[in-house]
Order: C-alpha cells, then sequence, then structure tokens
C-alpha cells in the first residue's frame, strides 16, 4: 500500500493507533481452523491480515484454532500452511496452535470457578438448548447454576480426569440468562471429548470452546488487533468479557470486517465437505472448487488473487461480488505473463492437396504478440493438419469469416488456403476437408499482398501432442447458491468437459500457464498429467460469456 492510496476503515484504526502511541508495533493473527481447507473467502482474510502488519512493519501469526478434535486433521494443518505460503506471506517463526496453550486455557477456567464466574453444568444439550430461550424470550437459569465452588472445581477435576462420558457434563460462563445477546447466555468453555487431538495426542479428555480459547490466544500472544468477520461482531462483548474476567497482561482488541462473497460459489466448509464425500467433485483442490488449492490447480495466479481481495476492499457492508472480477483479475495477470501457444480442442483434419507430401516447414512464431522479448518458436507445417470443428462451417452465414466451401482463411503464421472438397463419413459428419494453399503467402515474406478478412489456428498432425484437456465452468447454474433450498438443485451438470485435443509440440515443455491462441488460458494439472499423457486445465477463458447473466441475476 502505497502513502497516496486510501485507507480502508481497519487500517485508519491501526495508523490512527500508530501516530497516537497506542501501541509501538502491530501484530496481527491469521487462526484458521483445521478442519477443512481454506477458500476464498479466506484470501481476503490472509492479505488483510498480513497485509497490514507487513505495511507497518509488524508481525503476523499463523495459529491453527484447533479446539475441535473430532473435524481436525493433519492433512488440513499442512494444506493451510501451504496455502498462505503460495498466496506469497511468510509467518516466519509464528506458527502456533491454540492447542500450544490448552495448560493455560485450563488454568484459566479454573480460576473463573474460583471467582464464581463459571460452573459446571450437568444439563443434557438439548436441557441446556431449551434453557437458553430464544431471541424473543430470555432464558432460565440451570438448576446446577448456584452449584458452590468447591462442587464446580471438584467436577471439573473429573471431567479432566475422564472420569465422565462425553456430554455428561460441561463447564460453562455465568454471565446473563437473560442477555439480549445470545452468546452471553452462560456460554459453554469446556466440553468432554475422549478424542485424540492431532496436535496434543491423548492428553486432554476435555476442549475449550472457540470462544474462549479465541481471544486468550490473542492475548497470549500480544496481538493487537484481531481482525474478524462480521459474523463474530456479536461473540464480541464475549471476547471482551473473557479479557474483563481474567484480566492479562495484553489486552487484544476484535474489529469486524464484511466477508468476501462470491457469485456462483459456496464458501461453507460444510456444503463443501459434502461436494468431496457425495463425489460431486474429485476432492478439496478440484479445479471448480472455491478453495485456495483448488484454483492454484486450476492455475490461478497468487497475484491475481491478491489484486482481487485489493479491489473488492475492507467494508463492513455484505456484499456478493461478480465472478467475473476474479476472473478479469485472472486474465489480466496472465494477458501479461503467459506465452501464447495453438491447441486444437475439436480437431477436424485438413489436407492440403497441392503441398507436398514429405515436405515439413518451420513457420516462426511469436511467443507473445505485445512482447518481443518473449521471443519466437518455430512450429512444424506439414501437408495434414488439424483445425478446429468450429472454424469450419458447410453452410455459412454471410459474415462468417472461417472456413466454408469454396472459401479462404489465413493460418496464423502460415498461408492462405481454399476449402476445396468436404469429405463426410457414413453418418453424414463431416470428419476431413481437402484444401489447397496458396504457397506465395507464407507469414512475413512479402510475396504476396493477397488478403482474406479469417485467420485460424491449426497444429501440423504429423507432430502434434495428444492430450486431455479440461473445459471448467461454473459449479453452480445460481449466482448465489446459498439461497437455494437445496444447493444441489442448482448445480452446473455443464462444469466440466474433457475433451481430446491436439497441440503445438512445444506445449511438451509444460509451461505453467500458456494462452491457446482463441481460446482461453491453461495450465498443466501437475497432479495428473504425465509425460505421455498430458492434461491441461482450462484457467479461465478469453471473455466473460457469462457477464450479462450475472449482471441481471446480481440485480434482482
Amino acid at each position: 500500500m502505497t502513502d497516496n492510496e486510501p485507507r480502508d476503515f481497519i487500517r485508519k484504526i491501526i495508523y490512527d493507533d500508530l501516530e497516537s502511541g497506542k501501541h509501538t508495533g502491530i501484530v496481527t493473527r491469521f487462526p484458521p481452523e483445521p478442519n477443512g481447507y481454506l477458500h476464498i473467502g479466506h484470501v481476503m482474510a490472509i492479505c488483510l491480515d498480513f497485509g497490514v502488519a507487513a505495511e507497518t512493519g509488524g508481525k503476523t501469526f499463523l495459529r491453527l484454532d484447533d479446539t475441535n478434535p473430532g473435524k481436525e486433521s493433519p492433512e488440513f494443518v499442512q494444506a493451510i500452511k501451504d496455502d498462505v505460503h503460495w498466496l506469497g506471506f511468510d509467518w516466519g517463526d509464528r506458527l502456533t496452535h491454540a492447542s500450544d496453550y490448552f495448560d493455560h486455557l485450563h488454568e484459566s477456567a479454573i480460576r473463573l470457578i474460583e471467582m464464581g464466574a463459571a460452573y459446571v453444568d450437568s444439563l443434557s444439550a438439548e436441557a441446556i438448548r431449551e434453557h437458553r430461550g430464544t431471541l424473543t424470550k430470555p432464558g432460565t437459569n440451570s438448576p446446577f447454576r448456584d452449584r458452590s465452588v468447591e462442587e464446580n472445581l471438584d467436577l471439573f477435576s473429573r471431567m479432566y480426569a475422564g472420569e465422565f462420558a462425553d456430554g455428561e457434563h460441561v463447564l460453562r460462563a455465568k454471565i446473563d440468562m437473560a442477555s439480549p445477546n445470545m452468546n452471553l447466555r452462560d456460554p459453554a468453555i469446556y466440553r468432554i471429548r475422549h478424542i485424540p487431538h492431532q496436535n496434543a495426542g491423548d492428553k486432554w479428555c476435555i476442549y475449550p470452546m472457540y470462544d474462549f480459547a479465541h481471544g486468550l490466544s490473542d492475548a497470549y500472544e500480544g496481538i493487537t488487533h484481531s481482525l474478524c468477520t462480521l459474523e463474530f461482531e456479536d461473540h464480541r462483548p464475549l471476547y471482551d468479557w473473557f479479557l474483563d474476567q481474567l484480566k492479562p497482561e495484553h489486552r487484544p482488541r476484535q474489529i469486524e470486517f464484511s466477508r468476501l462473497n462470491l457469485a456462483y460459489t459456496i464458501t461453507s466448509k460444510r456444503k463443501l465437505k459434502m461436494l468431496v464425500d457425495e463425489g460431486i467433485v474429485s476432492d478439496w483442490d478440484d479445479p471448480r472448487m472455491p478453495t485456495i488449492s483448488g484454483m492454484r490447480r486450476r492455475g490461478y495466479p497468487p497475484e491475481a488473487l491478491r489484486e482481487f481481495v485489493k479491489r473488492a476492499g475492507v467494508t463492513k457492508k455484505d456484499k456478493l461480488i461478480e465472478m467475473g472480477a476474479l476472473e478479469n483479475c485472472v486474465r489480466e495477470t496472465l494477458g501479461d505473463s503467459a506465452p501464447r501457444r495453438m491447441a486444437v480442442l475439436r480437431p477436424l483434419k485438413v489436407v492440403l492437396t497441392n503441398y507436398p507430401e514429405d515436405q515439413v516447414e518451420s513457420m516462426e512464431a511469436m511467443n507473445h504478440p505485445g512482447n518481443p522479448d518473449f521471443g519466437t518458436r518455430a512450429l512444424p507445417f506439414s501437408r495434414e493438419l488439424w483445425i478446429d470443428q468450429d472454424d469450419f462451417m458447410e453452410e455459412a452465414p454471410r459474415k462468417f469469416f472461417r472456413l466454408k466451401p469454396g472459401g479462404e482463411v489465413r493460418l496464423r503464421f502460415g498461408y492462405i488456403i481454399r476449402c476445396d472438397e468436404v469429405i463426410k463419413n457414413d453418418a453424414g459428419e463431416v470428419f476431413e476437408l481437402r484444401c489447397s494453399y496458396d504457397p506465395d503467402t507464407r507469414s512475413g515474406t512479402g510475396k504476396s499482398d493477397r488478403k482474406v478478412k479469417g485467420t485460424i489456428h491449426w497444429v501440423s498432425c504429423q507432430h502434434a501432442i495428444d492430450a486431455s484437456v479440461r473445459l471448467y465452468d461454473r459449479l453452480f447454474n445460481d449466482a448465489n447458491p446459498n439461497m437455494a433450498d437445496d444447493f444441489h438443485s442448482v448445480l452446473n451438470a455443464s462444469s466440466l468437459e474433457v475433451v481430446a485435443a491436439k497441440l503445438e509440440p512445444s506445449l511438451a515443455a509444460g509451461d505453467d500457464a500458456v494462452q491457446f491462441e482463441r481460446l482461453g488460458y491453461f495450465s498443466v494439472d501437475a497432479q495428473d498429467s504425465t509425460p505421455d499423457a498430458p492434461v491441461f486445465n482450462r484457467i479461465v477463458t478469453l471473455r466473460d460469456s457469462w457477464a450479462k447473466l450475472e449482471k441481471q441475476a446480481l440485480q434482482k
């Protein structure tokens, strides 16, 4: 961020705190729960947490908030670390876990009991929900709320020792069952779970609740500004209540901002897990998923995601951002960085009947039309070529400037050819074109000033690479699938099409991201591709074919 750029409301608070001397250094944290893969919504939080600290010479902790062992795994932990690194951020020696503080949190819970601010409740989970009341009706006290400090300490000690079954008791904060804020109606602090922990092992059979662990972990780490999304705004009074009671040496401040909601996606980890478990997608890193690993596998550049969240901005207002805004950031980034190549996704054979059968020429092709520093490459040209089926039409309208019977077109970096004969199979389908070429029209020679209106791409049959190309589209047909009664009903049945393509031989080098001329941006699928059977993923099309539909949907 430069000095001339306007500051969002969070940066204004942080810079004001520095200028006033309230803080001499900024410390933030990114605290994901390792119960799934990070998604597009987390990109905003990552860029904000790490970004504001870096801008001010501060530091950021990557803290795994691992308080729910039943849903967490080392796989998710590693994926989180990989995703943050890939986005371009580094936590240095500040990788921590909520479980690192379990002893301190346990001691703090005992202190609350001793202060008369916490009690062991023996109601069932269902009964606790009934006693909690509703938004319009106050809650009622548990019959166990007035247990003595001694009894509560004894029961909590026995909970810790493993004497009780899951759900038999729970430790609750003693706040106010009539509070209009449901989060303050004696929230649970600890529950019993006889489950090994992916980081802490078998030491614990009681685990702190997220709201209890989060604020205190912030305090232990010296966090100055605890940045959360808006759904935690109603939790802030509870966050502050724990700090008020326990008075840790350091006091963090929680500030909320709006979530990044992207059209045509869902970001609920529960629903994303359903997509994986039901086989609707291949895994968490399926390129149709809004997960960071899915976008990375698809070929999105990390700088495009950083630019996207920068343009989205940090606000207090919930918003649904067009998918096209993200895709345009991807196009802009790849437009400058991706070399150009030729590929035929739906092959149709062209035979140049007047071209020597054994001759092979080398055509010089630019690697990037806008940047000569990318240099050139050699394209083999021969008698038999592949063109795309979409570049031929037997009964073409007047303004169809590609190949048609009796029509002419220029082959990119090659010659002008004319379609002389159409060959069909027994089903009446076109499978081959017999054409002739004009030898005086080779690109760059200046032998002929003859021009035609259309130019198409091609690949030499003799030299083509066979590849599987995956054409990805939006996973949902509805701009806001979260509003559907059942998100399955708005799944896009055409979100993936796999085609057997023909590629120019230079693509054997496996560039990270390339533009298939006239088709879009593509990248090698590092997971499934092999030298003998390459697989390419479409990153994004050259143009946004959904723009009009998306605009209409978001205006409703």
